[in-house]
C-alpha cells in the first residue's frame, strides 16, 4: 500500500479525491435533511388543512354524526371530551399515531361535567363555535380501503355551538418525502462515485501535467550525476511557477558546485606544481649528499624544508576554511597583536589607538597581520607603517608600504590563490602565493573585508576591516 501511494501524483489524487468525497457525504446529507424537513412540513400543513375542514364543520353546526369523511382517502378521526371517536373515515380499518386507536365510531354521552357542575376545563377553554389552534401529533400508520402507509397526524380542538368539545385527527400521507428521498439518495449513490471517478481522473492529469517538468529536472540531475559534467543544466520551463523557481535553483546550486570543484581542481593542481619544488630540491640536495657528504648544502635543505613546512600549514590552513570552519569567539587587541606581528621586523611602525578589540580567533588574525607584514616588506622601499585605529563600530588595521603599489586592474587578482603578479620572481622570494588568499578568506570567516588601495607614500595600502566588540 505504501509504494501504490509513493508518488506524488497518487498521493494528490487520494488526497483531492478524498477532500471532494467528504464535502460531497457532507452536501448529501444537507440536502437529504432539507428536502426531508420540507415534504414533513408540507405534509404537516395538508393534514392541517383536512383537520381544519372537518373543524369548520363542526364549528358551523354540523353534527359529528352528519360529517361526511368519506370524500378523502385520508383518515380523519373526531374524538369528544372523554377520548371517544365519534366519528372517523368509512374505509378507516387501522391507525396509530393519534394516541386513539379505534377505528369504530362510539356513542357519545352529554359533555363530561366535574361534580360541582362545571365543564372539565382540563382541555384547552373555547368559546361556543370556535376552533382551537392545531397541533402536531406526530407521524403515524393507518389502513385505508386495504392499504397501509405512513402518514403525519395533526390535531385541530374546535367546540361546537352545541358545547360538545371535540378534537379532529386528520392525516397527511408520507409516500411523496419518502419517494421524494429514496430518489434522491439514489441519484447521490449513482452520482457521487462518478463524480468522484471523474474528480481523480481529471486530478491524476493534471498533476501529471504538472509534475512534468520536475521529471524533466529529476532526468537531467541523474544524467549530470552519472556522466560527472558540471556544465550541464536542467531545463526550465515557462510557466514562471514554483517548478520554475526550482529549475532555476537548481541551475544556481549546479553553477556554484561546479565552480566549486573548478577552484579545488585547480587548487590541487597548483598545490601539487608548489610542492614539487621544494620537495625536488630537497631530494636532490639529499641524493647528492649521500654519494658527496662534503657537498651537502645544510642550510639549503632547512631552508627547503621550512619552506616545505610553511607550504604545507597553508594548504592545511585553506582547506580548514573551505570546510567552513568556524573562528573562535575571543576577544583578541588587535593593537597589541599588530605590535606583536610587526617586533623583530626591520623598517616597520606601529601607531594608532591603545586597544581596539574584535571577537574572533586570535591565531588566525595574527596569521593575517603577519602575511600582510610579510607582503608589505617583501615589496617596500624602505618603510611599512602599520595603523590601528576604531572606526565607528568596525576595528581597521592598515598596512602601507612605499613601494610600487598594485595596478588597479590587479587589486582583486591578487587575493586569488597561487597569484604572483611579478612572474619574473624566484619561487624562493616570492612565496607560493598563498598569503593574500589566506588573509582575505580569514577575514571574510571574522565577519569583514580585506581590501588594498593607494598609500600616501606611492605604495599599496592594505586596509583589514572587522566588526568591534
Amino acid at each position: 500500500m505504501s509504494r501504490l501511494f509513493a508518488s506524488v501524483r497518487a498521493r494528490a489524487t487520494l488526497a483531492a479525491t478524498l477532500v471532494v468525497a467528504v464535502a460531497l457525504v457532507a452536501a448529501g446529507t444537507a440536502v437529504l435533511l432539507s428536502l426531508r424537513s420540507n415534504l414533513l412540513g408540507e405534509a404537516g400543513t395538508q393534514a392541517e388543512r383536512s383537520a381544519r375542514d372537518v373543524a369548520t364543520a363542526l364549528a358551523v353546526g354540523t353534527r359529528y354524526t352528519e360529517l361526511n369523511l368519506d370524500d378523502d382517502d385520508r383518515p380523519v378521526q373526531v374524538v369528544d371530551e372523554a377520548g371517544r371517536l365519534v366519528a372517523a373515515s368509512e374505509d378507516l380499518e387501522r391507525i396509530t399515531g393519534t394516541g386513539v386507536d379505534a377505528v369504530t365510531p362510539q356513542p357519545s354521552d352529554s359533555p363530561r361535567k366535574d361534580d360541582d357542575g362545571d365543564d372539565d376545563d382540563s382541555g384547552e377553554s373555547l368559546e361556543a363555535g370556535e376552533i382551537g389552534e392545531p397541533a402536531t401529533v406526530g407521524d403515524g400508520t393507518a389502513t385505508v380501503d386495504g392499504d397501509t402507509e405512513d402518514y403525519r397526524f395533526v390535531a385541530v380542538p374546535v367546540e361546537t355551538r352545541g358545547g360538545d368539545q371535540l378534537t379532529v385527527y386528520a392525516g397527511a400521507p408520507l409516500s411523496a418525502e419518502h419517494g421524494a428521498v429514496n430518489t434522491a439518495l439514489t441519484v447521490m449513490l449513482i452520482g457521487f462515485p462518478l463524480l468522484l471517478a471523474v474528480v481523480a481522473w481529471v486530478t491524476w492529469l493534471v498533476t501529471r501535467r504538472a509534475l512534468r517538468p520536475v521529471e524533466g529536472i529529476r532526468r537531467e540531475m541523474a544524467a549530470i550525476t552519472a556522466s560527472e559534467d558540471l556544465a550541464r543544466r536542467v531545463p526550465v520551463p515557462g510557466t514562471h511557477d514554483e517548478v520554475a523557481r526550482l529549475a532555476t535553483t537548481t541551475n544556481q546550486t549546479l553553477a556554484a558546485l561546479e565552480s566549486s570543484v573548478e577552484r579545488q581542481r585547480r587548487f590541487v593542481a597548483d598545490a601539487s606544481h608548489e610542492l614539487r619544488s621544494p620537495i625536488a630540491s630537497l631530494r636532490t640536495q639529499l641524493e647528492v649528499a649521500a654519494a658527496h657528504p662534503e657537498l651537502l648544502d645544510l642550510d639549503g635543505a632547512v631552508e627547503d624544508t621550512v619552506r616545505l613546512q610553511r607550504l604545507a600549514a597553508d594548504l592545511l590552513l585553506l582547506a580548514r576554511l573551505d570546510a567552513g570552519e568556524r573562528p573562535a569567539d575571543a576577544r583578541v587587541d588587535l593593537a597589541a597583536l599588530a605590535r606583536e606581528a610587526a617586533e623583530g621586523r626591520t623598517g616597520v611602525s606601529v601607531r594608532g589607538d591603545a586597544a581596539v578589540n574584535v571577537a574572533g580567533s586570535r591565531g588566525q588574525l595574527g596569521r593575517v597581520l603577519a602575511n600582510l607584514l610579510d607582503n608589505a616588506q617583501r615589496h617596500a622601499r624602505s618603510a611599512v607603517e602599520v595603523t590601528v585605529r576604531r572606526d565607528g563600530d568596525a576595528a581597521v588595521v592598515a598596512v602601507a608600504d612605499d613601494g610600487e603599489g598594485v595596478p588597479a586592474a590587479d587589486r582583486e587578482r591578487i587575493f586569488e590563490r597561487f597569484v604572483r603578479l611579478d612572474a619574473a620572481r624566484s619561487r624562493d622570494d616570492g612565496g607560493a602565493g598563498l598569503g593574500l588568499a589566506i588573509a582575505r578568506d580569514v577575514a571574510v570567516r571574522h565577519g569583514g573585508t580585506l581590501t588594498v588601495h593607494d598609500a600616501p607614500a606611492g605604495g599599496a595600502l592594505f586596509e583589514l576591516r572587522l566588526p568591534g566588540a
